[in-house]
């Protein structure tokens, strides 16, 4: 059974094998998580994050899918970026925020990771109400077949880690 743990802070400071981006279609940086992943992980994440586009994701990364890259000079092994849902364009579509956790962790496991480190998905600029998003991660993650041994939820605020911690018993 996967261990889930709650950390307040800064995702980009965590040690684990794998980090989470809640990253934009384009994989090209951003705001938010995105544009700090980037930042602190240096440009060897962009480097492969463009290789991606060239290649296979000409169009971006769909909502809901996800794909690794090095972590370049973070404390992890890789980044596996995932594009969360807009709220209001999605309509709130649970399956689409559902899918950017399961298809994290799929990911996780083809690349033989053990800790992964996940921001609140969609909760930032693409606001997903945060309860909401608490719920639908805790619970994707608890129903998920992996053989991630621990998924740390990174929240920056204190607010978002009370949302995460009302999921947990």
């Amino acid at each position: 059974m996967t261990a889930i743990t709650l950390v307040q802070g800064d995702i980009t400071l965590q040690t684990a094998d794998a980090i989470v981006n809640a990253a934009n279609s384009s994989l090209l940086g951003g705001s938010g998580v995105d544009g700090a992943i980037h930042r602190r992980g240096g440009p060897a994440i962009l480097e492969e994050c463009r290789r991606l586009r060239a290649s296979q994701y000409g169009k971006g990364l769909p909502t809901g899918q996800a794909v690794a890259t090095t972590a370049g000079d973070l404390d992890a092994r890789w980044v596996i970026h995932t594009v969360g849902p807009v709220y209001q364009v999605s309509g709130g579509d649970p399956t689409l925020l559902a899918s950017c956790y399961r298809e994290s962790l799929r990911v996780a496991d083809a690349l033989g990771a053990r800790t992964v480190a996940f921001p609140a998905i969609s909760t930032g600029v693409y606001r997903w109400p945060m309860e909401d998003a608490a719920r639908i991660a805790v619970q994707t993650v608890r129903a998920a077949e992996t053989e991630v041994e621990e998924v740390r939820f990174v929240l920056f605020d204190e607010r978002a880690y009370t949302a995460f911690a009302a999921q947990l018993p």
